[in-house]
């Protein structure tokens, strides 16, 4: 490698050396006066055969990418025509030559370095020069004409234009050399302006155009010395085109094999420099007579000036474009910083800032908080696309109704309105949002409720505490039944937080264990037998004693701790059940009964973790009753998919509360109930010392109704809440055969229940 790194090393000496020798011949042929002039013409070949062999051997050795070798291919053709005419015009200069008299160029020599030229230009014209968009190609070709013909203008005026206007005329293929030598330099220059990250280094590339510059040199020698300038551009000038060949090739080399692609930012100056370049024939002129030539240049800077106009001009219009973009970029980025990316609302801190503005300027505001009642079961039941559909009706519906207020997106279900003014506004925009959430709402016309919290604040209050007073009223709507309004009040926030605190507490119960379930017992109402039983959760605080589930259940479904506490009791009545049933063998109770929340049957795996349950625990899936309020029920493909799984394992359902929905008999049709419970509020009341006749006689008909529908469904019927003996007596004369409530016993702990089934076994191995 470190050969191959020294052997354009070599050529560059090979090259130099033959140039200086050269050089020192001629300007000591010049002097003395002696030697054959054609001696000055073996330069050029034999540097162009130095430079062919240089371009071989980086087109074999280094192999570059395929634009690389492209590109060195085609000047090492260009080179080898190029020499190939000048070894002609040498061996022309041997034969035809006597003392100093200088050989004329044939037209096989011009045509050979012609090609040559071409094939030169030709490479440097397809060198990609990396430009990306319509408008950078068109700027860039803009420059590029721009600039060559400035360049053009000043070669041609001072180099060109004197041959041709010569006393003594040229011949016409050294002037199509010299002409092509000055487009191969101009050519490239531009190019190599405009040339971007690429495998072909910049700096090589450079060198190659910069060849065509030897022509200048050869014109100003033939336009001062006539035929006596043929030697010294053979011996001094041209030499000087191999040498910049064999530099090009050992730049490039070292840039592939050391540094690699070279990146540097193209110059936007050319354009102008050409138009400097124009203007220094332009003062030439001034000086001296006008010919032919002369008009020639002024024809191409009128075009270089109306070309820059253009430039100018479709530069102007692309920064105004620019600028256009530049500030609707910005707009959209300050749109997003202070919008919901979902509705389109203002987000949580444009909402804290217009406020504070507010709040700041001494303007009393009044917030509005708005969260979506169960939202999370529309995700659960019916997936996040229809959720975020919701989402957006629910945003559009606030924008209708907030009139001049503010709606706003605070996150999630959660949506505020901020109005500006008197406090009395609040109750009427929230009444208004109630009312509009009355009717189905969104493409899946789903009904919706929310629960909204007012708080208002004067001039120069708080943010953070109007917003907590909001949240505060806020979850004292949800606590009174949901879908309703609450305005804060002093002393409001000590309920709601003891409630949050509880949820926390509640949490922490479940992690240590100080839940505890007790079951409540199912009997038989003609024998007393226990037939099965309830499960039931208590709560015992360490602090508060024993809590009931009225008071922690709804805070466990607020806060989703729900899944945990239903996961926990489930798992425990199955556990203890089975050990009944070890122990006591038929004697045990029949029948576990857990109850189901909504969000647990929302879980895509909820009947795949019963299941699992049921399994661990070495229960018969028999025994094991769900009870499910008929609300949770209706809920959906997955609740129901999940429901007819379980019935399918042979997991028996219940209908909790039965009697007391608007689809108790449409939902027997769909769902796989095995158990109905009559609902407490139809056996209250039942016996005749505690009721009015039509009271009673109601309660005493639904109950009937519910017995024959079980009856005629083959479904067994329990009545629940039974308080005294009249009520069993009347239950049982209208067919109920099972039953629970304090009349038959309390719910009680495992360890008693134990001992009531020691008792009962002992009862009947007495009768």
């Amino acid at each position: 490698m470190a050969e191959d790194r020294r052997a354009p090393l070599r050529y560059v000496v090979i090259a130099a050396g033959l140039a200086l020798v050269s050089s020192v011949w001629f300007a000591i042929w010049a002097t003395v006066g002696a030697g054959p002039v054609w001696i000055a013409y073996l330069a050029m070949p034999l540097g162009g055969a130095v430079a062919a062999v240089a371009l071989l051997r980086l087109w074999l050795v280094v192999r570059p990418d395929p634009v690389a070798r492209r590109f060195w291919r085609g000047l090492l053709v260009g080179t080898l025509f190029m020499t190939s005419g000048y070894l002609l015009m040498a061996v022309n200069a041997v034969r035809n030559t006597v003392g100093d008299d200088t050989p004329d160029m044939t037209i096989t020599s011009a045509v050979c370095v012609a090609l040559g030229f071409g094939l030169t230009m030709w490479a440097v014209a397809r060198v990609p020069v990396g430009a990306t968009g319509r408008g950078e190609r068109r700027r860039m070709n803009l420059d590029r004409t721009i600039a060559f013909l400035g360049c053009s203008t000043l070669l041609w005026h001072f180099g060109l234009a004197p041959m041709l206007t010569a006393a003594d005329p040229w011949s016409p293929q050294t002037l199509a050399l010299i002409g092509l030598a000055f487009v191969m330099s101009v050519g490239g220059m531009t190019k190599v302006s405009y040339l971007g990250d690429g495998p072909v280094d910049r700096t090589a590339l450079r060198l190659v155009a910069t060849m065509g510059l030897t022509a200048a040199g050869v014109a100003v020698l033939a336009t001062t010395y006539g035929d006596a300038g043929g030697p010294p551009s053979q011996a001094i000038v041209l030499p000087l085109a191999p040498l910049l060949m064999v530099l090009a090739v050992r730049t490039q080399w070292k840039a592939t094999l050391g540094r690699g692609r070279v990146s540097r930012r193209s110059s936007p100056l050319l354009p102008y420099l050409a138009v400097a370049a124009v203007d220094l024939p332009l003062l030439a002129l001034a000086a001296g007579e006008m010919r032919w030539t002369d008009r020639v240049v002024l024809v191409a800077a009128v075009l270089v000036s109306v070309l820059v106009v253009v430039r100018q001009f479709l530069a102007f219009r692309d920064n105004a474009r620019l600028l256009r973009d530049i500030r609707a970029q910005e707009e959209r980025l300050q749109h997003e910083a202070s919008h919901d990316g979902l509705t389109g609302l203002a987000n949580r801190a444009m909402f804290r800032a217009r406020l504070q503005a507010a709040l700041a300027g001494g303007e009393s505001a009044t917030v509005l908080l708005v969260d979506l009642d169960d939202f999370k079961t529309v995700n659960d039941s019916l997936g996040h696309d229809v959720g975020d559909q919701l989402l957006v009706a629910v945003a559009d519906m606030l924008r209708a109704q907030a009139g001049t207020g503010l709606p706003v997106r605070i996150g999630g279900d959660e949506f505020a309105v901020l109005l500006l003014g008197g406090a009395t506004l609040g109750e009427t925009v929230a009444q208004r949002i109630l009312d509009a959430l009355t009717e189905p709402i969104g493409a899946h016309r789903l009904m919706v409720q929310a629960s909204i919290g007012i708080a208002t604040a004067e001039p120069g209050a708080s943010v953070d505490t109007v917003l907590r007073e909001a949240d505060v009223a806020m979850y004292a709507a949800k606590e009174r039944g949901k879908a309703a309004c609450v305005r804060y009040l002093p002393g409001m926030a000590e309920p709601v937080l003891a409630n949050m605190r509880l949820g926390g507490e509640l949490r922490r119960a479940i992690e240590e264990h100080e839940l505890e379930v007790v079951y409540q017992p199912i009997m038989q109402l003609d024998t007393g037998k226990l037939v099965g039983v309830e499960a039931l959760v208590r709560w015992n605080h360490p602090e508060r004693g024993l809590i009931m589930p009225g008071a922690f259940v709804p805070v466990a479904e607020r806060t989703g701790l729900i899944i945990e506490l239903g996961r926990y009791v489930l798992r425990e009545a199955c556990r203890q059940t089975a050990a009944w049933t070890a122990e006591f063998g038929p004697d045990a109770p029949q029948k576990a009964a857990v109850n189901v929340s909504a969000r647990q049957l929302h879980d895509p795996d909820f009947a795949a973790e019963v299941l699992a349950v049921v399994g661990e625990t070495g229960l018969s899936t028999g025994r094991l009753v769900l009870e499910l309020t008929e609300s949770a029920v209706l809920r959906g493909s997955q609740v129901s998919q999940s429901l007819h799984e379980l019935h399918r394992a042979g997991v028996r359902l219940a209908l909790d509360d039965f009697g007391t929905g608007e689809s108790s008999l449409s939902l027997l049709r769909a769902f796989p109930a095995a158990i109905v419970k009559l609902d407490k509020s139809f056996v209250d009341g039942l016996e005749i010392d505690d009721a009015g006749p039509e009271a009673r006689d109601a309660r005493q008909a639904v109950a009937r109704a519910v017995i024959q529908l079980a009856g005629a469904l083959r479904l067994d019927a329990v009545a629940e809440g039974i308080e005294n003996e009249a009520q069993a007596e009347q239950l049982r004369a209208l067919g109920y055969t099972q039953g629970q409530g304090y009349h038959l016993a309390r719910p009680m702990s495992a360890g008693d229940l134990t001992a009531l089934l020691v008792r009962q076994r002992g009862a009947l191995a007495a009768g």
